[in-house]
């Protein structure tokens, strides 16, 4: 049983007990009535509190049951909430550290509530594309006021219960021992007697309800275009305000269980559990030990490097960094600190914490400087015969047990595995620019990588605040791997007849941050143009256009240059169509003999996802990444596509794998079709009406 039940001075004491954070799953739920009845029904019992065991009241909704039958058995969150407010005998909530979503709910049909400081409270249910669904619209509002509650169901930001004191959410807020102080409160509820206070009771406070919640529908407008949820929330918060509590309940349900069936809340879901699932890798047991990461090194100070320092500073641990040239140094330190500062100018750092993380840098010229360091992460420049000078070096130095890293974006991890004489200490951590701001970790696996190596960077890369996942080596990994084929398709485009801003417009307008030709400009142009030219010299028969080489052969690199795919006045960003690129495009089409045609919106973004998809599934066939969610978090979290379509392997999911492979065929029929290779799998699915994902 999730729920125990003891008796205390005459006030009998349920404690959830599921970790990690006391979910509402069934025999949670279960053992409340349970708990709650017994109670009722023994005469030496005065009153009840409901606590939360462990390092939480509750987190909400038991997230192992989602989609399963228990999910709904009863009792549910609701009839758990009725049992509570029907009570006989008073109810006190005991809030500690966390109660959000079902949690808060379940406070919320207490008679009374008494938190700790520090205790996030919160109604996230938003963030998953849904609303609260036991209640929440409807009861909140009426203990803290209809902005308040608005804006925090809305949003689904947690707030801290100091700043909810002296609202009508608490009785108390607890200074000393919580349950001490609960039993207290229990026992006064006790001995008033009389009718114990309902907060469905209670009227929602406001002196204009009506232009109030027109404003929020104005604001909510323009932040959450592509998601319904925000919406409903602010229709069932009026429905309740207008027509009461009962009404505004049952049609919270109505738009809860109309939001369960949405694109858009499967996506959120789809990202929320896709996270998680990155994490958890088949072979490597969730108990593996792992080794200790007391001190980290960086070699490189540019931007890169700087940025994946920062990380580390951020989470306290002290980092040596290393350079060639002082200059460099130098530089890499002033932008650090330029970072840092900006952040306090901002309200988002104090000075003191600025400082204190600058403190943490050791600066160095010297290999041996690195001796001590727990991790070394290589950052410098992408070329396989510079890392194998910095590999060779660092296996001469590095402690027996440290734990070197690589940050390639395309290159062969176990080549440079092979340059040391420890393999297995050797890791792929391929950080996203800028390092310090991008969320994903693209943690690749060297066929020789030990096992308690990747569960200690897994697990590192939680306290750095990044989504891990797991690729395997393949030049590019999973991320460049698939944007490849991306710009392929994007500049043959150019080449049978779109120009870039047409191409950039459809893209973005499908969801992207940014178009190809824009993200190109920005990267640098001559990145990729590095990457062609291996690819011209290892691989001379794969079909490739020139166009984008006869863009950087004038110097057009992309922002840095002021010039790129599109033009740039000096020190703005807008990216504005040139008229010389678009010339040069033309004429190259009629240089190869390519007839230009107009290539309508719906045959760009076709194109440029479905691309995503069949390369994705060609790395699910080969192993290189374990599931169709880790690419779709790869690409969520590193690359811009929009979360509300849930990444591209769920956005095939959705369309449907039949449709994808006859798109696929047709493209591949067309002008430079030969660069279509339709993956096995992506034919396997079509036929047996399979998903990437279950």
């Amino acid at each position: 049983m999730a729920v125990d039940y003891t008796i205390r001075g005459g006030v009998a004491v349920i404690t959830l007990d599921n970790p990690p954070v006391n979910g509402l799953g069934y025999s949670t739920r279960l053992g409340i009535v349970e708990g709650v009845e017994r109670a009722n029904d023994d005469a030496s019992v005065r009153a009840i509190v409901i606590i939360g065991a462990g390092k939480a009241f509750s987190g909400g909704a038991d997230i192992t049951e989602f989609n399963t039958p228990k999910a709904t058995q009863e009792p549910t969150l609701t009839t758990v909430i009725q049992v509570l407010e029907a009570s006989a005998k008073p109810i006190v909530a005991a809030i500690h550290a966390v109660a959000m979503g079902g949690g808060l709910e379940l406070a919320l049909g207490a008679h009374y509530r008494i938190a700790a400081p520090g205790a996030q409270i919160a109604l996230p249910e938003v963030k998953l594309g849904l609303l609260p669904g036991a209640g929440g619209t409807q009861r909140l509002p009426r203990v803290i006021g209809l902005e308040a509650a608005l804006n925090m169901i809305v949003s689904g930001t947690p707030v801290l219960s100091e700043k909810l004191a002296h609202t009508g959410l608490f009785d108390e807020l607890a200074q000393g021992d919580l349950l001490e102080a609960a039993l207290s409160l229990a026992g006064q509820a006790a001995d008033r007697g009389g009718a114990h206070p309902k907060v469905r009771d209670r009227a929602i406070e406001h002196p204009n309800p009506e232009g109030f919640i027109r404003f929020a529908r104005n604001g909510v407008a323009a932040v959450a275009m592509h998601f319904p949820a925000p919406h409903k929330c602010i229709d069932a918060i009026e429905k309740g305000v207008k027509e009461g509590f009962e009404r505004g309940l049952a049609f919270e349900r109505e738009c809860f269980l109309s939001l369960v069936q949405t694109p858009e809340s499967r996506a959120l879901r789809h990202a929320f559990f896709g996270e998680r699932a990155a994490g958890k890798i088949a072979d490597v047991p969730s108990g593996t030990p792992v080794r200790k990461i007391e001190r980290v090194g960086v070699v490189g100070a540019g931007t890169m490097g700087g940025g994946i320092a920062m990380n580390f500073l951020n989470a306290g641990l002290p980092v040596t960094l290393l350079e060639t040239k002082q200059e460099a140094l130098d530089r890499g330190l002033a932008t650090m600190r330029a970072n840092y500062e900006a952040q306090v100018k901002k309200g988002k750092l104090t000075q003191e914490k600025a400082e204190e993380r600058m403190a943490l840098i050791q600066p160095t010229l010297a290999y041996e400087a690195l001796a001590q360091a727990d991790l070394i992460i290589e950052a410098v420049f992408e070329d396989l015969s510079v890392k194998e000078q910095v590999f060779r070096r660092l296996d001469e130095i590095a402690k027996p047990g440290a734990i070197l890293a690589s940050n390639t974006s395309t290159l062969d991890l176990n080549r440079i595995a092979s340059f040391t004489s420890r393999p297995g200490d050797v890791i792929g951590m391929h950080f996203f620019s800028p390092a310090n701001v991008m969320k994903l970790l693209e943690v690749v696996r060297g066929e020789k990588t030990e096992k308690d190596v990747l569960a200690t960077v897994m697990q590192l890369a939680k306290k750095i605040r990044k989504t891990a996942v797991v690729s395997g080596v393949c030049d590019g990994f999973i991320g460049n791997r698939m944007i490849e084929q991306y710009i392929r398709q994007a500049l043959f485009m150019l080449e049978e007849g779109a120009l870039p801003a047409q191409i950039d417009r459809a893209i973005e307008k499908f969801g992207f941050a940014m178009g190809p030709f824009r993200m190109s400009d920005l990267a640098g142009n001559d990145i990729g143009w590095a990457i062609r030219k291996r690819r011209y010299r290892e691989q001379p028969e794969l079909h490739y256009s020139r166009i984008a080489d006869r863009l950087c052969e004038t110097g057009r690199f992309g922002q840095k240059t002021g010039a790129g795919w599109y033009d740039y006045r000096p020190g703005k960003r807008d990216a504005l169509p040139s008229e010389s690129v678009d010339e040069m495009i033309v004429a190259y089409s009629k240089e190869r003999g390519i007839g230009r045609r107009r290539i309508d919106d719906d045959e760009i973004v076709g194109r440029l996802v479905l691309s995503l998809v069949n390369e994705g599934a060609k790395i699910l066939e080969e192993g290189i990444a374990a599931k169709a969610s880790d690419i779709d978090m790869v690409y969520l979290t590193g690359y811009g596509f929009p979360l509300w379509r849930g990444g591209p392997m769920l956005y095939a999911d959705t369309i449907g794998l039949y449709n994808v492979e006859r798109a696929i065929r047709k493209y591949a029929k067309q002008v430079n079709g030969d660069a279509w290779q339709l993956s096995a799998r992506v034919t396997e699915l079509a036929k047996s009406n399979g998903r990437f994902n279950g």
